[in-house]
């Protein structure tokens, strides 16, 4: 019985090790999300690295100011639904702690 239980910790521990060192590749990937006018690059981590407007009819001062407003709330908002998914997780203790 207590061999089961330490091949049972040790492959919940390899796992884990596999789950975090895949959640560290994809975030150091750039992921880039493209509409019509505007361009979004963000990592793996979910944080905006930049925000791209493509629009001839504004003044280049009112698109920078534009584009770190919306990288700023897009940022928020990513946040807000990490700290909800944190809160709703919360329930399964260290189990999934850093897996989100």
């Amino acid at each position: 019985m207590k061999l089961r239980k330490q091949i049972a910790n040790r492959l919940q521990l390899a796992i884990k090790q596999d789950i975090m060192k895949k959640k560290e590749e994809v975030g150091k990937q750039l992921f880039t999300g493209k509409s019509e006018l505007v361009e979004v690059t963000m990592n793996g981590n979910k944080e905006v690295t930049e925000v791209v407007i493509k629009n001839e009819d504004l003044t280049k001062d009112d698109i920078e100011v534009l584009q770190d407003m919306i990288m700023i709330a897009t940022n928020d908002a990513i946040k807000n639904v990490d700290q909800a998914m944190e809160k709703a997780m919360g329930q399964y203790g260290s189990a999934l702690n850093g897996l989100f």
